[in-house]
């Protein structure tokens, strides 16, 4: 395993060794931290990163709180500029901006990429920061942000609890130039009316009408939405 990596002493702390001492894992914990973790995204694992279509992101709100989500677009939507920086975008959501606003209280974050049909996985942690810079924006339709992400350290993680999945297709709501993307179906409610951005209640006739919550769950048991 020798030039795998250039390993991060401070990476792990003493509550990590205390409990490598616990359960005798301290020299394969030292090798493997040693041999894997780098501070640069590498060939491999740019082609990696750039070929998902989804991750998971870890960010911290303001309470000191973790909390996760799930992130995804089209292959490439997440973008090596270079050996210490990845940039995604940031799309419509329900508009509480949670991981947004997180980034800009804590710029932590911490990224897992998965290809869940080999399968393989990969981490990737850094210091993110908020980009709205014109060129940026218009490489990706309808984005409202850009994320720049600093590479601190990333990492090929063990794939064996990783169940198998198989890829279906992608979301119909996934952005793409020239079309413009659906409007969310939960924003047909009829009671989410008054509390809309006035761009979005001029889609809704259009999207179909008003529906009633309670349609709306009908229609998300039933993967409808």
């Amino acid at each position: 395993m020798k030039g795998w990596g250039k390993g991060m002493s401070d990476f792990l702390g003493d509550e990590h060794r205390a409990l490598q001492a616990r359960f005798g894992t301290e020299k394969i914990a030292k090798v493997i931290e040693e041999a894997a973790m780098k501070d640069r995204v590498g060939g491999a694992d740019r082609a990696f990163i750039e070929s998902r279509d989804m991750f998971f992101l870890a960010s911290v709100n303001a309470d000191g709180q973790p909390t996760s989500s799930y992130k995804g677009g089209d292959p490439g939507f997440i973008r090596v500029l270079d050996d210490k920086t990845i940039v995604f975008p940031s799309y419509d959501g329900n508009g509480m901006y949670y991981s947004m606003g997180n980034i800009a209280n804590n710029a932590k974050l911490g990224l897992l990429f998965i290809d869940f049909e080999t399968p393989h996985r990969l981490r990737l942690e850094g210091s993110a920061t908020l980009d709205d810079d014109p060129a940026l924006l218009a490489s990706y339709p309808e984005a409202q942000l850009v994320v720049r992400v600093a590479v601190a350290r990333v990492w090929v993680n063990c794939p064996r609890y990783v169940h198998r999945y198989q890829r279906l297709e992608t979301s119909r709501y996934v952005p793409c130039e020239g079309e413009p993307a659906p409007l969310a179906a939960w924003k047909r409610i009829d009671d989410m009316q008054g509390a809309l951005p006035e761009r979005d209640r001029n889609r809704v006739e259009a999207a179909g009408g008003l529906i009633s919550g309670q349609e709306y769950r009908d229609k998300l048991l039933k993967g409808e939405t």
